[in-house]
């Protein structure tokens, strides 16, 4: 059966999508139209170039995610200023490695900009600060920026969609008279988009599932906040998770799966493979639950 699905952010905490991409694909269960958010981002633009769950694996499973951290080459020489480029680019690494490793895979499915794709196939949010809006790639290129989405790269989209803030240096998209916008991870403002396959006449093409990176709204826990970090902290959660909870409040939490995986730090790229397995393993088992009892 063909469906859509959605994927939403949550870092290395991805590994966990793998395992229940095998337990969907054991239930003979095929995506159509895919869409995500920041890691979700990574997993949907792959599943729409063709990769199988087991080719998938096969990718990441050896993946030495640190190999992505690109610091500046000053900041190599002299450690302390990485602040300096942390105040002034922005972020800490450069994020070119993460982007060109996302290139070379798709590239060998033959998938460079989305004009490689089929047409409203895959969707990709990232977060505008500049204009303060939530924007959909490729949907919303054309009107916002006066961009072709048929010429605009899919690794880039996936790159913007994955910026963590403050981690990652914010991309500069140029849009109408020249004016350059700041884009970081599409998490910010929506961190599971449930709501982008809604169409005008409410009406489904396709059974939609979504693959979310945490624990069920019943089940999430209230923030503790004892200081200006943990405030910090709380605050982020809080863009990310509230335009998201009240969407899904209004629509069935039963076409989706929750993986709670909250004992993984979303930029801990220093996990081993044991770590990954479990989070594979988590995937496999929360989905094969969900999907024994999900009516399409």
């Amino acid at each position: 059966m063909k469906i859509d699905g959605v994927f939403s952010g949550g870092g290395v905490k991805a590994y966990a999508f793998i395992g229940a991409l095998e337990s969907i694909e054991k239930k003979k269960l095929r995506f159509e139209r895919v869409a995500g958010t920041s890691a979700g981002a990574i997993v949907a633009a792959f599943l729409a170039a063709g990769y199988k769950p087991d080719e998938l694996r096969a990718l990441l499973d050896d993946l030495d995610l640190r190999s992505f951290l690109d610091t500046p080459y000053l900041s190599r020489l002299l450690p302390g200023s990485k602040w300096f480029f942390l105040y002034f680019q922005m972020g800490i690494y450069k994020g070119d490695k993460f982007e060109n490793w996302i290139y070379q895979q798709l590239a060998t499915r033959n998938i460079v900009t989305f004009g490689d794709l089929k047409k409203d196939y895959l969707k990709v949010v990232v977060s505008d600060l500049t204009l303060g809006k939530l924007v959909v790639i490729p949907d919303d290129l054309e009107r916002v920026y006066g961009i072709n989405p048929n010429q605009f790269p899919v690794a880039k989209a996936v790159r913007m969609s994955a910026g963590f803030p403050y981690f990652f240096m914010p991309q500069k998209l140029a849009g109408k008279n020249n004016q350059k916008s700041i884009i970081v991870d599409g998490g910010l403002l929506s961190n599971f988009p449930m709501w982008v396959f809604d169409s005008d006449s409410k009406k489904r093409l396709r059974p939609l599932l979504g693959i979310k990176l945490s624990e069920s709204l019943q089940h999430a826990q209230p923030s503790k906040i004892n200081n200006a970090l943990d405030m910090l902290h709380a605050l982020f959660s809080t863009m990310k998770q509230a335009h998201d909870a009240r969407y899904i409040a209004k629509s069935q939490t039963a076409n989706i799966i929750f993986i709670p995986v909250e004992h993984v730090q979303t930029v801990d790229f220093s996990i081993d493979k044991a770590v990954k397995e479990k989070l594979i393993a988590c995937g496999r088992e929360e989905a094969e639950q969900f999907l024994n009892h999900w009516s399409t």
